[in-house]
């Protein structure tokens, strides 16, 4: 099965999941797109990779004219019947963020959150987002980003893997950045926050089978130290463990006199 495919395959049969998803609905680097959004003061915002729409219903409750685009179609379902739920207006679009269907430059900006590492091919996406969004306009990308010591990364990608067949990588902050320079952006790091993952409510939320959720069971009783230092892994408290979700700022150049 291709990555596209287990994307839809893994997020189809938990859209509901994700639609009461804390960790999506809300979080401090959510809150750091709304104000950066603010602050920059696009008036049209594609959120790309949308999930269950919850930075779109947060972009739009803030008053930005938006659209969300998901590659999944149950997770748009629960987008719209959120909007509905609140009364927000957003346009939910299915597509591909790789191959955005929408003409260059038609948004003052972009963003997309706690989806990237399930992009197969980051440097297309990366250029698609460039593309639809106009001259000196702005992307905003917030994932959970991996380190730079090569046992806890492992590890990390290891876990991600194991509870969620769909995952391609986590990258490193200073990895995005040079994607974005190489595609002619400047990014800006805004900040890294916690990220904190009871262990249970982490695989639950995936559906993960037993038989991999004993694997990650003992990869967390047995994990290497580098890897429970970077986690903050705590064995003893239900195996929680702490991720770090970094927001990057990237601008598009203007295009040249």
């Amino acid at each position: 099965m291709e990555i596209k495919e287990s994307v839809q395959h893994q997020f189809g049969s938990v859209a509901e999941r994700y639609a009461s998803s804390f960790t999506h609905a809300q979080g401090p680097d959510l809150d750091a797109l709304v104000a950066r959004a603010d602050a920059v003061g696009p008036v049209s915002i594609l959120d790309a990779a949308c999930g269950t729409g919850h930075t779109a219903l947060a972009l739009a409750h803030a008053g930005f004219r938006t659209t969300a685009l998901d590659l999944t179609e149950p997770m748009l379902e629960q987008g719209r019947r959120l909007a509905a739920e609140r009364s927000l207006d957003v346009t939910f679009d299915r597509g591909d963020v790789e191959n955005l269907p929408y003409e260059s430059g038609s948004f003052d900006a972009l963003s997309t959150r706690l989806a990237a590492h399930h992009f197969p091919n980051p440097t297309r996406a990366i250029a698609e987002c460039l593309r639809v969004v106009r001259p000196g306009g702005t992307v905003w990308l917030s994932d959970v980003v991996s380190y730079t010591d090569p046992t806890a990364d492992t590890f990390l990608q290891a876990i991600e893997l194991l509870r969620d067949p769909s995952h391609v990588r986590d990258h490193r902050v200073d990895e995005w950045e040079a994607m974005f320079r190489d595609a002619g952006a400047s990014p800006r790091l805004v900040a890294t926050w916690p990220l904190y993952q009871p262990f249970d409510a982490w695989v639950e939320r995936m559906q993960t089978p037993a038989p991999e959720v004993a694997v990650l069971q003992r990869l967390f009783d047995q994990g290497p130290s580098e890897a429970r230092k970077a986690l903050d892994l705590d064995a003893t408290d239900e195996r929680s463990f702490t991720l770090t979700v970094a927001l990057l700022e990237v601008r598009k150049e203007s295009a040249p006199n």
